[in-house]
C-alpha cells in the first residue's frame, strides 16, 4: 500500500492540536505517512503568540515518515487555507487525507482512510472517504451516502478536480436537478440556506461547496458505521464558540472497519436513519442551540 499524505490545517489552537498529533502517532501506519501542515497566519495582533507557540510545536514532530510545515505568511482564513492547501497536496502526491486541528482519531483511523483510497480509486462513483460518523445506533459496518463531508476525510486528485468554488453555479444546479430536499437530507438541516449565505458572503464555508459539488455529480462517499474521528473543538474557534456541538459527541472506535462485501451505492437505511437523527435533534426547543453550533463549524 502506497500511503496517503496526511494535511494538517492549524491555527490558534495548541492544545487541540497536540491532541490531534498525539492521536494519529497512535496509528501504526503513522510512519510510512508524509504530514504536512498548513498552520495559517494571525488574524489579529492577539492570536500571534498562539501562532507562534503552534508553529514551535509543529517543529519536534516526530513519527511521522516526515513532516513538512507550510506557515502562511499571512492570514488565510480556513475556506482558503483549506481549498489551497488541498488543491496543492492533492496535486502532487494524486491522493490526500485531510485533518483539521480540533479532530481526535481512532487507532484505525489511517488504515481505514488509506485501504478506503486504495479500493475505491478508480471507481467513478465515489468522490471521497470520510472518517467521521453521525452517533446513530443500526447501522451498517460501513456506507455510503451521496455527497461529500468535511470531519476527517480523504479523496483524489480527479475527484476534488469537481469541486466548485462558486456558490451561485451550485445552487443553480441542485434546483435544475431537484436536489435541494435531498441537499438538506429531508428536513434534517437547511444546508440550501447555508448555501445562500455563502453566495451572499455570510459565511466562507469550504464544507457546503464540497458536499454540493459531490451530489450535483452524483458521487458517493464512504463512511464506517462507527466514528473513527471525534470533534474537540466546540469550546473554542472562530466557528465554534458557544456550543452546541455536544449532540455529535461519541467516543472513536477502537476497532478496524470491514470494507469487504460493500455495495457501492446509496445506503438508503443509513440515509433514513442520519434523516431522522438530524430531524430530532433540531426539533424545538433544541433546534436553535444546535442549529447555530453546526452553523459556526461548517461555515469555515
Amino acid at each position: 500500500m502506497k500511503f496517503a499524505p496526511i494535511v494538517l490545517f492549524t491555527y490558534n489552537r495548541p492544545r487541540h492540536t497536540r491532541q490531534t498529533i498525539e492521536a494519529l502517532l497512535k496509528n501504526a501506519e503513522a510512519v510510512n505517512s508524509n504530514l504536512i501542515v498548513f498552520s495559517d497566519g494571525p488574524k489579529r495582533a492577539e492570536d500571534e503568540a498562539k501562532v507562534a507557540e503552534i508553529r514551535k510545536y509543529l517543529r519536534t514532530i516526530r513519527g511521522f515518515k516526515s513532516v513538512c510545515i507550510i506557515e502562511r505568511e499571512r492570514n488565510f482564513g480556513l475556506a482558503a487555507n483549506i481549498i489551497s492547501g488541498v488543491t496543492k497536496v492533492v496535486n502532487e502526491y494524486g491522493k490526500v487525507i485531510v485533518l483539521e486541528d480540533d479532530l481526535v482519531t481512532s487507532p484505525w483511523f489511517l488504515r481505514y482512510m488509506n485501504e478506503g483510497l486504495d479500493r475505491f480509486e478508480t471507481n467513478d462513483r465515489v468522490i471521497s472517504i470520510h472518517g467521521y460518523c453521525y452517533p446513530v445506533s443500526g447501522l451498517p459496518k460501513a456506507f455510503f451516502l451521496k455527497g461529500a463531508d468535511c470531519w476527517g476525510w480523504a479523496t483524489w486528485k480527479q475527484k476534488w478536480a469537481l469541486f466548485e468554488e462558486d456558490g451561485r453555479k451550485l445552487l443553480g444546479e441542485l434546483k435544475r436537478k431537484q436536489l435541494l430536499d435531498r441537499f438538506d437530507f429531508y428536513g434534517g438541516y437547511p444546508f440550501s440556506r447555508m448555501l445562500r449565505d455563502q453566495i451572499k458572503g455570510k459565511n466562507q464555508s469550504w464544507a457546503v461547496r464540497w458536499y454540493a459539488s459531490a451530489l450535483v455529480h452524483d458521487k458517493l462517499t464512504l463512511y464506517p458505521g462507527k466514528t473513527l474521528v471525534r470533534h474537540i473543538g466546540a469550546d473554542s474557534g472562530t466557528h465554534c464558540k458557544g456550543g452546541g456541538m455536544e449532540v455529535f459527541e461519541s467516543e472513536v472506535s477502537q476497532e478496524p472497519v470491514d470494507l469487504d462485501g460493500l455495495e457501492v451505492a446509496e445506503n438508503q437505511e443509513a440515509l433514513r436513519r442520519i434523516s431522522q437523527f438530524l430531524r430530532r435533534v433540531t426539533h424545538e426547543p433544541f433546534h436553535r442551540w444546535f442549529l447555530r453550533g453546526l452553523r459556526r463549524v461548517i461555515a469555515g
